[in-house]
């Protein structure tokens, strides 16, 4: 039995070209367009039972078919459920455009299928601003889950302003060389958990952002892409905060970096509370990175990095380059990291940081007590 399970109020708000939702495989002849069923996709409009029969009537057609949600269209759809089992010997669901719920409390989306983005039609153009396939906003006590995201012109999933959010079992993928196709993007919200998924893009895995705590991602597959993430930070000049980010029992596969903070210049705020711990790491690049601009502002400290175990890409294995402010009350150890290149050492660079060193391969001698 496939099920989308969709509680409460689902506002779709389309404004990209060509997405697909595909449960089994895609090519059917038998077509149900909601708005035939009377949906007026108005924004005001109660359009659930326009959802609901044609549903019925893809689920019910003889051999492959497909229900289309046009674009150009704002659903209101309240409480329902699609379920099989389907007569159907395969359902596509065409969705034209980007997918946006806003403002839905105890939502639960519970797929098996596909949302393929068709992401190498906009990759081209390196100027055109590209947007992400799956955003949640405002939207408490959510839940996703076996989802497979793939090609998104732009980022996978945005999360802006949620409290209360489990993500877990998804699969997201984008060539490593697709331009700003983070997996997850997490902003302004809190009590945020990523478990049991791989995420394999051309930017980051996991980009944690202004205005979040409260944090956890654990086992989590990463790779290609840059890494588990948090920020930029204070970019364009604002004040950001992050805070409470917990990155457990993860590997990261060849990215270009592996666990990093990153602040911008003339930004305010911090980056404080982060653990890095129990991470494997394969061939990646800066497996440990904290990136700051001289004389910023935003505020890095009790950032603890342990149990990390694997190959550096680089020699420098670990790079704490804090800004003339200092980064404050970081820990390192149980930290093995050698060089994915056979006879090579990998090595431990500092700048203006300060903290606590434990067992370390490489030595990290550089940090401030």
């Amino acid at each position: 039995m496939q099920a989308l399970i969709i509680s409460c109020v689902l506002i779709f708000g389309f404004v990209s070209p060509c997405l697909c939702l595909r449960w089994n495989v895609v090519g059917t002849k038998n077509t149900y367009d909601v708005m035939a069923y009377g949906a007026h996709g108005d924004g005001k409009s109660d359009d659930s039972q326009a959802f609901l029969s044609a549903w019925k009537n893809t689920c019910e057609a003889e051999g492959a078919s497909t229900l289309v949600i046009p674009r150009g269209k704002v659903f209101m759809v309240n409480s329902i459920t699609l379920i099989g089992n389907c007569k159907a010997t395969s359902i596509h669901i065409q969705i034209s455009q980007l997918i946006t719920i806003s403002y839905v409390n105890g939502l639960t989306i519970d797929g098996g299928g596909l949302i393929y983005g068709h992401g190498s039609d906009w990759w081209l153009c390196r100027t055109c601003p590209r947007p992400r396939l799956l955003g949640f906003h405002s939207c408490n006590n959510l839940r996703v889950s076996n989802l497979s995201i793939t090609n998104s012109p732009g980022g996978h999933i945005s999360i802006n302003g949620c409290n209360g959010a489990t993500f877990s079992h998804l699969n997201i993928h984008a060539p490593p060389d697709s331009p700003n196709t983070d997996g997850i993007d997490i902003s302004a919200s809190k009590n945020v958990l990523i478990e049991d998924s791989a995420i394999g893009t051309g930017d980051d895995c996991i980009a944690i952002n202004g205005g979040c705590s409260y944090i956890n991602a654990t086992r989590i597959a990463c790779g290609p892409g840059h890494g588990i993430s948090i920020g930029s930070l204070g970019r364009n000049g604002i004040h950001e905060t992050v805070e409470e980010v917990y990155v457990k029992n993860c590997s990261i596969n060849g990215t270009t970096n592996g666990a990093r903070i990153k602040t911008c210049p003339g930004g305010s705020g911090y980056a404080r509370k982060i653990t890095f711990e129990q991470i494997t790491l394969i061939k990646a690049h800066n497996p440990i990175l904290i990136d700051q601009y001289y004389n910023d502002v935003v505020k890095v400290s009790e950032v603890t990095y342990r149990g990390f175990e694997g190959t550096s890409a680089d020699e420098q294995a670990i790079n704490l380059n804090c800004s003339s402010l200092g980064c404050f009350n970081l820990v390192l150890d149980q930290i093995n990291i050698v060089s994915s290149q056979p006879g090579k050492k990998t090595y431990a660079s500092c700048n203006n940081a300060h903290g606590i060193v434990g067992s370390t391969t490489p030595r990290v001698s550089c940090l401030l007590k």
